[in-house]
């Protein structure tokens, strides 16, 4: 006990020495390990060389020798033994030899100067396929009914035979629940039956390895009922025993295995196959179960129509009793079979290699298990221990051995040998004592790469003796523990559980013994996971149409991946209908072979991902087929058809449409329509019909294309089920009644020769009915009635088999006539100037003569009440209103204040209207007015315009005057303060004095009689911001001495638009207004201002600069006379602010623009200097202008800049009083040659603009207009 404890201790002290598939390195000293060896039991094929394998390996390399039966096996002295050279593999040539000579049990032993390892004992045998015994068959006759069992016993092979049962034409004999074959090969009935008999049972048996077949001598069987037997026959035949009740049924008994109960075996691992084969009729049923437990679901298959059961790798777990069931309708029967499990030795731990350092202490163990417990010897060098020589270092305790202060030179190899009677096992684990510094097997700078959230595993493969101490670092800097996420396995391994992008890095083992130390870095990289964003989905296509399978995929940028597309986990079609992108999958015209499962992978180098999708090809249903009428009565008949194909797309409903080849051929009608689960259909017919009929199916797709039609199926005829529909009565002019009515369709016909009875009475009168029949119309026509009287009408049809039902009775109305009379006391009441209500006296009933409809009331205005339209009113027309009904009252809107109107009723009905009532004339009250005709704005100027307006056009009253209401609007939403004014009637015009300049002003002007005020004209105007252009001096009152000549000429805008104004001397008529937009190739427009000294053009293009004139043409000749041209700007919006010239913040801003112009200008004149001046400066210097206009607080615009000190003007500087720049009538200048129009000049003509392209000259007169040179184009010349 002691002892035992003492083990263990030392046991739990020696685990750091023990290691798991522990690799020397080739270079160093090491005793042999076998590598590769055959198999224990080997069975060879006579036709073919033996060979038996044994391969080690070692340091030096180990020599082999082998042994045969327990004794030396001397190779060399057998020359059909070759052992290859480096090996210990044999080969051993068999031709020409007996094979059986070899036969034997063979190990192999590798030996070198540290130690000897053995082989397994490697049984040969040769494989045999023996002839089947010469035996005499007999033939067999059994009764109907009876369990049969025809035997096989095929000769014993090596290995044994496969065996199966053929005829004489090679052809399997077909086995089913009844007939089946047993393990052995036995072929089993379980009840014989007439079919059964034939002369050609023959079982074969087939050798595996030898590839040969054998057959039985064929068998015959004769199945045969007892009362045809006699006892004559049964003797013949060696029948002994037959059943008192042939071919009767019978309950289950078993055929195999034979009692109650039987035993099975089974080795651990193996298959574990138990068979019960059952006799009865009919043909039991077979089932399973384990007493105690259940069957395990995951290794239990059941063959043989459940008549086997078969147990895969077999455990102890498996042992007990199983019971087969055997169950017909007569019975059960059970058979238990009793199995145990032993099992062959078996490893728990078999014993690992050693290495030792000097004095260093060892442990092999050596455990196993098995059934019956094996018995564990130890070997060493191939020597049983017992017989080895003694060494104290060396303890064994049954499965362990202890070796302690191993020293240099005692390496050795152990065997471990357990057996018992079911087999054995054997293992060499060498000790090799060495004494070696560390060593890093795992190659350096190795790159790891792994996915987030994925373990990683870092080598660190190690050898050194003793073994070495592993220790990591990362980074060269953090020193890893085991914990979590980091585990050191004990082969120096690291690993992270659950990597992340923080993990990644330099990782660095270390590797330490008491003879050195070494390192090797590694690297890990952490990349992002490859995931599918958005998978394909589920499509339903129609056929023909495309599918599109999308599959959107983030990925690690680092790594390249590869999309990879599957059908049904196979590759795609080739087929170019199948077009294949970065994230998505599209096929083309899809057909149904193309239905499946698409699978997108995404794969990169270190992982995937994938996602799937159906694919449903759907498309109309099939037509469907093999239509059929049963049930066939007068008035129904059943339709039955087989549906056809739905293409993945279930039938919704099926339609039944119906052709009357009698009435109707070609024309299909709808019939009915039944569930698409249904495939019949119950029709009621109508008589006198040739029906045939077709079915459509409709899915979700749409309708199938119409089946065949079904046989033609005709109905007799019979009298009509329905009479005409839609009859009505009513007469068409005075004294007739028109009855009409819908005819019948063929279909409602029911029979030949169908005829109308049509039939009429005045209501409440006591007479007869009126009658014709009529074919062939839909309408009869009775002549002589009274005006507007209710009949009784009846339409019934008939045919040659009858009449229909009895006709409803429906009331209709004779012809009308006009109204013979008019309303009476009519009376018109007036409420206020445009509101009158008029009343009347309802005529009588019986003068309507007709369908009352209302009373239609005609009114006109005839004249006003004014005394200047005392005449009568030419254009006023009749207004007529109609108020429906029985009305006795209505309503006249919308009059025209201060009117005499005129007014008469008629009533109406349905033929026309009757007699006017006596005209009736009523007076309307004074109103309001309404708006003044016109109001019209002229001469606006700086601080005045005029104000023109006309009398409204209705006056509806007598005018007493007009208010004037004005106002400034400040801004788009304010408005300034309200001035009043007032007007007599007979002033239509006045001019507004001490307005502000540039101020737009709003302007209400309305008419007034005593009834009040009317609606407003308004009408807004601005003054003008005006720039004024000089001509020359004329005095007042005098023409000039010489031809037409122009005085003053200005320009101003307004609101409206150019305002332009001049003074005109001459006698001429033919005076114009002439514009053209600046700097355009267009003609010159022109507008007549004849007569007139100011003119405004209207209509002009907001923000466009226009070149203005006035033209006088002498009409006696070519002679032109015209003011200069002049360039006016329509501002981009018209202004409704205060002139931002009078603020404050705009002159201060304006002063900075100047002195920073005015700094430019200096830096301008400085550098013209320094480079010298243009020859075209005194072409600029010619033409000066003499005066410069100063600067405008008004309008802001700018006139002379000029230095402090001399107050000259800036060479070259050219600005108009209008504000604009026109070049002079020189063309000599710098632009024209250069190469654009936008070039500058400075204060002494030099140029300083830049080339830009050609400028366009204007050809009208000669000259060109350009942009002006002021400060502010010079300072963007600069910009």
């Amino acid at each position: 006990m002691d002892f035992q404890l003492s083990i263990g201790a030392l046991l739990m002290t020696l685990l750091s020495h023990m290691t798991s598939a522990l690799e020397v390195p080739l270079d160093l000293p090491q005793p042999p390990t076998i590598t590769l060896q055959s198999p224990k039991d080997y069975i060879f094929d006579p036709r073919e060389n033996i060979v038996i394998h044994c391969e080690a390996k070692g340091k030096p390399h180990p020599s082999f020798s082998w042994t045969r039966n327990g004794t030396h096996f001397d190779v060399e002295k057998d020359s059909k033994v070759l052992m290859k050279p480096g090996s210990g593999t044999l080969v051993i040539d068999i031709s020409g030899e007996k094979a059986e000579a070899y036969e034997g049990t063979y190990q192999c032993t590798a030996h070198n100067d540290h130690g000897t390892a053995v082989s397994n004992n490697i049984v040969i045998r040769q494989s045999r396929s023996p002839l089947w015994s010469k035996e005499r068959i007999e033939a067999i006759t059994v009764q109907l009914g009876i369990s049969l069992v025809l035997q096989c016993r095929p000769p014993a092979g090596l290995p044994p035979p496969v065996i199966f049962w053929m005829d004489n034409n090679f052809q399997k004999l077909p086995l089913d629940k009844r007939v089946s074959q047993a393990l052995n090969g036995d072929l089993y009935f379980s009840n014989v039956l007439a079919e059964d008999t034939r002369n050609d049972y023959i079982c074969y048996a087939r050798f595996p390895h030898t590839q040969t077949i054998q057959q039985k001598q064929p068998i015959s069987v004769t199945v045969q009922e007892i009362d045809t037997m006699n006892e004559t026959v049964a003797a013949l035949y060696n029948v002994t025993t037959f059943s008192a009740n042939p071919a009767r049924e019978q309950g289950p008994g078993f055929l195999t295995p034979l009692g109650a109960t039987s035993t099975k075996m089974v080795l651990r691992g193996e298959t574990l196959q138990l068979e019960c084969i059952a006799e009865g009729l009919p043909t039991p049923d077979m089932s399973w179960q384990k007493d105690g437990g259940e069957l395990p679901t995951s290794r239990v298959s059941f063959l043989n129509y459940k008549k086997t059961l078969k147990i895969s790798d077999v455990g102890e777990a498996d042992a007990g009793d199983y019971t087969c069931t055997a169950t017909n309708r007569l019975g059960t029967a059970d058979h238990v079979i009793k199995v145990t499990v032993k099992a062959a030795p078996f490893w728990i731990s078999a014993p690992r290699n050693l290495i030792l350092a000097p004095n260093e202490t060892g442990i092999l163990t050596c455990r196993v298990s098995g059934d019956p417990k094996p018995e564990i010897r130890w070997f060493v060098n191939g020597i049983l221990l017992e017989n080895a020589p003694e060494d104290h270092t060396r303890k064994v305790d049954d499965d362990t051995v202890i070796l302690s202060n191993v020293q240099s030179g005692s390496s050795a190899v152990y065997q471990c040998n357990a057996s018992n009677e079911f087999g054995y096992l054997i293992a060499n684990a060498f000790v090799n004592v060495l004494a070696e510094p560390p060593r890093v097997l795992t190659p350096p700078n190795q790159v790891y790469r792994v996915i987030t959230n994925s373990p990683s595993l870092l080598d660190c493969a190690t050898f050194g003796s003793p073994i070495p101490t592993i220790t990591w670092f990362k980074d060269g800097k953090i020193s890893i523990k085991s914990g979590d996420p980091y585990v050191i396995h004990e082969n120096g391994t690291l690993e992270i559980n659950v990597a992340q992008s923080q993990n990644s890095g330099k990782y660095t083992c270390i590797a330490t013994n008491n003879l050195g130390i070494k390192e090797n870095h590694v690297f890990l990289e952490v990349k992002e996971p490859t995931r599918i964003l958005k998978q394909p989905e589920y499509k339903v296509v129609q056929r023909g149409m495309s599918a599109v399978f999308e599959c959107k995929v983030k990925h690690d940028p680092s790594l390249v991946p590869t999309m990879t597309w599957l059908k049904n986990n196979g590759e795609l079609p080739d087929d170019e209908r199948f077009e294949v992108d970065t994230d998505s999958l599209v096929i083309k015209d899809v057909m149904d072979e193309d239905e499946g499962t698409y699978t997108c992978i995404m794969n990169t180098s270190l992982d995937q991902d994938s996602a799937s999708a159906m694919l449903t090809v759907v498309e109309k249903p099939d037509p469907a087929t093999d239509l059929e009428l049963t049930d066939q009565t007068e008035r129904s008949v059943q339709l039955t058809w087989i549906p056809g194909d739905e293409h993945n797309s279930p039938t919704q409903k099926f339609l039944i449409q119906y052709e009357d080849l009698l009435h109707q051929p070609s024309v299909w009608v709808n019939m009915t329509e039944v569930p698409g689960t249904s495939t019949t259909a119950h029709l009621n017919l109508s008589p006198f019909i040739y029906y045939s009929f077709r079915v459509l199916a409709k899915n979700q797709v749409g309708y199938s294309q119409p089946s065949q039609a079904s046989r033609q199926y005709r109905t007799n005829p019979a009298a009509p089920d329905d009479n005409p529909s839609d009859v009505h009565g009513e007469g068409t002019e005075p004294g007739n009644l028109v009855i009409s009515w819908r005819s019948l369709t063929g279909f409602q016909s029911n029979g030949p020769g169908l005829e109308y009875k049509v039939l009429w009475r005045q209501k409440d009168v006591d007479q007869e009915w009126s009658s014709t029949t009529v074919a062939n119309v839909t309408q009869v026509v009775v002549t002589g009635t009274p005006i507007f009287v209710p009949y009784e009408i009846k339409v019934q049809s008939l045919n040659d088999y009858g009449s229909g039902p009895e006709a409803e009775v429906i009331i209709g109305y004779s012809g009308e006539d006009l109204p013979t009379s008019a309303p009476d006391d009519v009376l018109v009441l007036v409420h206020n100037s445009t509101l009158a209500e008029v009343h009347w006296e309802p005529v009588s009933a019986h003068s309507i003569r007709g369908k009352l409809k209302g009373y239609k009331v005609y009114y006109r205005r005839e004249r006003g009440l004014h005394k200047t339209e005392e005449e009568a009113d030419q254009e006023s027309q009749d207004q007529v209103l109609t108020f429906s009904g029985n009305s006795t009252e209505g309503s006249l809107p919308g009059l025209q204040p201060y009117s005499l109107y005129n007014l008469f009723i008629r009533v109406l009905n349905s033929k026309g209207e009757g007699p006017p009532s006596p005209d009736k004339q009523f007076e309307t009250p004074e109103g309001v007015p309404g708006p003044p005709s016109f109001l019209n704005v002229l001469n606006p100027s700086l601080d005045s315009l005029t104000l023109e307006w006309g009398p409204p056009l209705n006056n509806n009253g007598r005018l007493i005057g007009y208010t004037l209401k004005y106002q400034p609007v400040n801004n788009t939403v304010e408005m300034g303060p309200v001035k009043m004014m007032e007007f007599p009637v007979n002033e239509t015009t006045v001019t507004l004095d001490n307005l502000n300049s540039s101020v737009l002003y709003k302007f209400d002007l309305s008419a007034k009689t005593i009834k009040g005020a009317g609606a407003n004209t308004t009408r807004e105007a601005s003054t003008v911001m005006e720039t004024t252009h000089t001509g020359p001096t004329i005095e007042a009152g005098k023409a000039p001495s010489v031809g037409p000549v122009f005085g003053t000429f200005n320009t101003s805008v307004s609101e409206e638009g150019a305002v332009i104004s001049w003074e005109y001397f001459g006698p001429h008529k033919n005076v114009y207004v002439e514009y053209t937009v600046e700097n355009s190739k267009e003609d010159w427009k022109k507008e007549s201002v004849n007569g007139s000294h100011s003119h405004v053009l209207k209509g002009l293009k907001p923000g466009t600069s226009y070149k203005v004139r006035v033209v006088a043409r002498d009409p006696a000749g070519p002679t032109l006379h015209s003011t200069k041209e002049e360039v006016v700007t329509v501002p981009a919006v018209p202004s409704r602010h205060v002139d931002i010239a009078t603020q404050g913040w705009f002159i201060g801003l304006m002063c900075a623009i100047a002195l920073l112009i005015l700094v430019l200008l200096i830096v301008c004149f400085i550098k013209r200097n320094k480079g010298g001046k243009y020859p075209v400066k005194e072409k600029e210097e010619a033409h000066q202008d003499p005066e410069i206009q100063p600067m405008k607080e008004d309008d802001g615009t700018f006139g002379e800049y000029s230095d402090t000190e001399d107050h000259k003007p800036l060479k070259g500087s050219r600005t108009p009083s209008n504000g604009t720049v026109r070049r002079d009538e020189s063309d000599d200048s710098l632009v024209d040659y250069g190469e654009g129009g936008d070039g500058q000049f400075n204060e002494d003509g030099s140029f300083i603009g830049q080339y830009s392209g050609k400028k366009e000259k204007d050809t009208h007169e000669g000259n060109e207009s350009s942009e002006a040179p002021s400060p502010v184009n010079a300072m963007n010349s600069f910009v």
